[in-house]
């Protein structure tokens, strides 16, 4: 499997399909059970000791960290986002943005809790927990905060809300949800009436892609798309397989690439694949390369995707009038 789609994967697992190399689970997984804020915030932002609401539930953190260690590339851009990317000292080899992140040879796909240790963190944030990773990390005397794949833009803004209490930036946090709260409503409201547009989104080129039940689908549903994937990607846990012809047959308005970086896909590659010549997103020029790792995270950068969206819905239409 390529490391593209054990990405893919990743964020699945943490919804609670099942282990990585599949696609299957069911719907309900989709739902989320990531764990909200319960714990009332702290009089004073920036004070510690702290209880912070994780996916496997309640941490404590009793100072505040100035050693933490991200195996999320989505932890790690919310955590530079909210001003606490001085207090990182390590990252996961997924994490490649925003620039300044000290990447290393950890791995959030199998961790080593020996290296991790090395780097005598007192706070590590991951996402999914192969072979019991939070409860090994205890066990050492690090504190570990395990923040799965948000299923809901709503799970994303707490999990930024999370993280900026646990590192002494409440403030920032909710400074940045507000704003991508509101950049989010106006990208929404400037979609209304919907297009009703067609599309087909692709995860690789074996044709896995998402229904609206997943995350990324729930951004395209937003804005009134629809999605080719929805009537057969029950039971798939939302990343069902698509045939090729299925995807001819329903000859989508637009077409969106997932697998740029992984697979190397564009418009021309599309263009060369049996058949899908005559797709009207190919003759009309609307297949469009998306960032595979800003489409794979449910971090800040979800503005700038569903901006994106927006953008070429709009050009589409407008193309088609």
């Amino acid at each position: 499997m390529g490391r593209h789609l054990r990405t893919v994967v990743a964020f699945v697992l943490s919804l609670s399909v099942a282990a990585c190399g599949s696609y299957d689970g069911s719907d309900d997984a989709q739902a989320g059970n990531v764990a909200s804020p319960s714990s009332e915030p702290s009089s004073e932002p920036s004070s510690f000791p702290v209880a912070v609401e994780g996916t496997s539930g309640q941490v404590t953190i009793d100072e505040r960290p100035e050693r933490i260690v991200s195996l999320s590339p989505t932890a790690t851009e919310d955590l530079f986002a909210i001003g606490a990317g001085e207090q990182v000292i390590a990252v996961d080899d997924q994490s490649n943005f925003p620039a300044e992140a000290p990447v290393t040879e950890l791995s959030g796909f199998e961790p080593n809790v020996e290296a991790i240790a090395g780097f005598e963190p007192d706070l590590v944030v991951f996402a999914t927990d192969p072979g019991d990773l939070g409860s090994s990390l205890e066990g050492l005397g690090i504190t570990a905060l395990q923040l799965d794949a948000a299923p809901t833009l709503e799970v994303a803004y707490e999990q930024i809300e999370q993280l900026g209490l646990a590192t002494g930036h409440a403030d920032e946090a909710q400074a940045l949800v507000d704003d991508m709260r509101s950049e989010i409503e106006g990208l929404v409201n400037a979609a209304d009436p919907p297009s009703g547009a067609s599309f087909y989104y692709e995860l690789d080129d074996t044709f896995y892609s998402v229904t609206s039940k997943t995350f990324i689908g729930q951004l395209f549903e937003l804005l009134g798309l629809e999605n080719i994937a929805d009537e057969v990607g029950k039971g798939s846990g939302g990343y069902p397989q698509l045939s090729a012809e299925y995807i001819l047959a329903s000859d989508p308005d637009l077409i969106f690439l997932a697998d740029k970086k992984c697979c190397g896909q564009s418009l021309e590659t599309v263009a060369q694949r049996p058949g899908w010549h005559d797709l009207s997103a190919v003759t009309q020029g609307d297949v469009v390369p998306l960032d595979d790792d800003v489409a794979s995270r449910w971090g800040p950068r979800i503005v700038d995707l569903l901006r994106q969206i927006s953008e070429v819905a709009e050009a589409a239409e407008a193309n088609a009038a």
